[in-house]
């Protein structure tokens, strides 16, 4: 996905566990199922698919990837998007990847509304730097140095907010756009190359999730 600027690569997963906790944490718009390990038992099955309902508001468009045709007219059937053979043509994957961008709406995960009161505030994802924890209430930190205050739980906003906000602590959630550097030894975050920001152990998996996405 380095060739493709918009996208972002959540990960890779090889069983069915990893996969749905991947799934709801991310809600990913795209997800590409290799359907020859699917014969192996060591991923997801078509019916395990159509079982994400339950658990997803929004279903991401799935893409089933294969050697060959064998399963493709089973996962159309089962709701997939599309079908790419491998190894795969580049021309292909544009023009799926093109249809699947003409039915994702433009101001999906653009904003997010803040409510304090009878006071609603709406804010775009890009202006919001970090969510600090503070007893029952949670602090907005914005890119132009004010503070929303929502009266919410931290955990209510990490299960709202879209994929690139990283908790990596009992009290902050961090937009990984803002991230500028990362001291492992001192467990340390820094944000814009001025603010730094704990992380603890417990979160580690997230710290790593963004050095992974923003290493070159």
């Amino acid at each position: 996905m380095e060739n493709f600027r918009y996208y972002s690569c959540s990960g890779h997963f090889d069983n069915e566990a990893a996969t749905f906790e991947k799934l709801i944490k991310f809600k990913p718009h795209l997800v590409f199922v290799d359907v020859d390990s699917f014969t192996n038992n060591t991923a997801f099955s078509f019916e395990t698919i159509n079982e994400l309902h339950q658990y997803m508001d929004r279903m991401p468009y799935f893409v089933a990837i294969s050697t060959t045709s064998q399963f493709a007219f089973q996962a159309i059937q089962s709701g997939f998007s599309d079908y790419l053979l491998t190894p795969l043509d580049w021309h292909r994957l544009g023009k799926c990847l093109f249809k699947i961008e003409k039915r994702i709406p433009k101001a999906t995960d653009n904003k997010i509304c803040i409510k304090s009161f009878s006071d609603y505030r709406f804010v775009d994802l890009q202006d919001i730097i970090y969510l600090k924890a503070d007893n029952n209430s949670v602090d907005f930190k914005l890119q132009n140095g004010k503070t929303i205050t929502a009266f919410k739980t931290l955990k209510h906003f990490e299960q709202e907010l879209p994929f690139f906000f990283m908790r990596i602590h009992k009290s902050y959630i961090v937009n990984s756009h803002y991230v500028s550097r990362i001291h492992l030894s001192k467990s340390r975050c820094y944000l814009n190359y001025n603010e730094v920001l704990p992380f603890s152990a417990s979160y580690r998996a997230q710290i790593d999730d963004i050095i992974k996405r923003l290493e070159l």
